[in-house]
């Protein structure tokens, strides 16, 4: 039996912050780019900000992207009705030609 990593929070338990304190992801200036370190070897990252971007998330760094970062993609994507199945369709994609 697979287990559907995009399934609604199936994905937090193996996430590289699934043991920090919830405060260093929960940050303002410099620290951000703390918190985003964490997310650059984490095997869930898609999935995290896919979640953030479906749920609007406002607060915090989530897949490497701070509150900011997320508005604006946000913005420049407003056609986009479903983070998780448009990332899931990129990630098949590229794993089909790679």
């Amino acid at each position: 039996m697979t287990v559907d990593i995009f399934e609604p929070q199936a994905w937090i338990t193996r996430s590289a912050c699934r043991d920090a304190d919830p405060d260093e992801l929960f940050v303002t200036g410099a620290a951000q780019n703390r918190a985003k370190a964490v997310c650059l070897s984490c095997p869930v990252r898609t999935e995290c900000l896919s979640d953030a971007l479906d749920n609007r998330v406002e607060f915090g760094v989530w897949g490497g992207m701070t509150e900011r970062e997320r508005r604006a993609l946000l913005r420049r994507r407003p056609d986009v009705r479903s983070w998780t199945e448009l990332l899931q369709q990129a990630r098949a994609q590229h794993a089909a030609t790679g």
